[in-house]
């Protein structure tokens, strides 16, 4: 045997000695390499997160820890294999999330439906009524407090109503300043908005308007009660505490449009507490929504094309002089500050980086 046959077996024998040694020392890493990961392309793969110790996560669909490094099967990536420094991973954090969103198994699917925490569902009922929808697309916000259902050009559209009058506190969307009435008295001014017309006009004959309930938003603005020539009844009403808005009554008041300005005047009010019929005045029907945070009221009548003023009735002799005034308007433009409807976009995941 030659030099070179002696070293080449020499070689031979050691490579394969090192060998031994490796599978002696480290049996464990040999076995979980050879474990293979999950299929990517099986279909409907079960995805999971690690949990990054900075807070982030990546997205997988399978992974194992080999050594100090966690292999993993992307999600992101189109099912590519990568791998991460455990050190980097949180895996109590892990463990925990996967228990939580775990699949129930095929018994506990059986036995019926997973019940649903009854206080969030309460949640989502309270939240649902606090923005209700009233046309397709379309809900109330939770920003405004009171609002008219238009049309314009075949779209259904919320427009805000401001309270007008020159006395109140225009931060406060729903103000309370009384005025004594005598419900004998003949019609005399009660209201003067300056400009001829509003800047809200309406395009619809009976806009339904609506008005925000069970909450504090009729407050008192801390004015003086302004006193209307009663013709002998008593004098302005004292300060008391804030008034419902669902124990009062609304009409549509047409406002009279005079140079530079629209008069509110007054109407009859019996003692029983029910407005005199006036070519005028247009009652109201009230409804309550679910959920008790809003009040619908609709026009019992067609309202002609003019200026208009929603005045609250507070009782038989009192009246809110904090009106909201819109006029109706078939061709006017739109309004400025319209809600228009949003449609539900789908949900859809975006890329992420895997730095993020």
């Amino acid at each position: 045997m030659g030099e070179t046959e002696k070293m080449v077996e020499k070689f031979i024998r050691i490579t394969l000695l090192s060998a031994c040694v490796m599978l002696l020392a480290y049996p464990q890493q040999i076995v979980a390499q050879q474990r293979p990961l999950a299929d990517a392309s099986a279909p409907s793969p079960r995805r999971t997160r690690l949990i990054l110790k900075d807070g982030s996560y990546q997205l997988v669909m399978d992974y194992r820890i080999v050594g100090d490094r966690v292999r993993y099967i992307s999600a992101e990536r189109g099912g590519a294999e990568e791998e991460i420094p455990l050190a980097l991973v949180d895996m109590d954090a892990t463990k925990r999330w996967q228990k939580q969103h775990a699949q129930p198994s095929e018994g506990d699917a059986q036995s019926g439906p997973t019940s649903i925490d009854p206080e969030l569902l309460k949640e989502e009922a309270d939240r649902a009524a606090m923005i209700p929808e009233v046309a397709t697309d379309l809900r109330l916000p939770d920003l405004d407090n009171v609002l008219a259902l238009d049309t314009y050009r075949g779209q259904p559209q919320l427009v805000p109503l401001p309270q007008s009058d020159g006395e109140l506190n225009h931060n406060t969307a729903h103000s309370i300043l009384k005025a004594v009435v005598n419900p004998l008295a003949s019609s005399h001014q009660l209201v003067q908005l300056k400009g001829e017309r509003s800047m809200v006009q309406l395009h619809v004959e009976q806009p339904e308007i609506y008005i925000r309930i069970g909450e504090p938003t009729a407050v008192q603005n801390g004015s003086t009660p302004m006193t209307v020539d009663t013709h002998g009844a008593s004098s302005a009403i004292k300060d008391g505490p804030a008034v419902d808005p669902t124990a009062s009554r609304y009409v549509i008041v047409r406002a009279d449009v005079r140079t530079g300005s629209r008069i509110v005047a007054s109407f009859k009010i019996s003692a029983l507490g029910t407005v005199k019929r006036d070519e005028d005045v247009i009652e109201t029907t009230m409804e309550t929504l679910p959920g008790g945070h809003w009040m619908k009221l609709t026009p019992r009548q067609s309202l002609l094309f003019g200026e208009y003023a929603l005045m609250e009735v507070l009782s038989d002799r009192e009246v809110n002089l904090g009106v909201w005034d819109f006029g109706v308007h078939p061709t006017a433009p739109a309004n400025r500050d319209a809600i228009l409807p949003q449609p539900k976009r789908p949900f859809a995941l975006s890329p992420r980086r895997p730095d993020q």
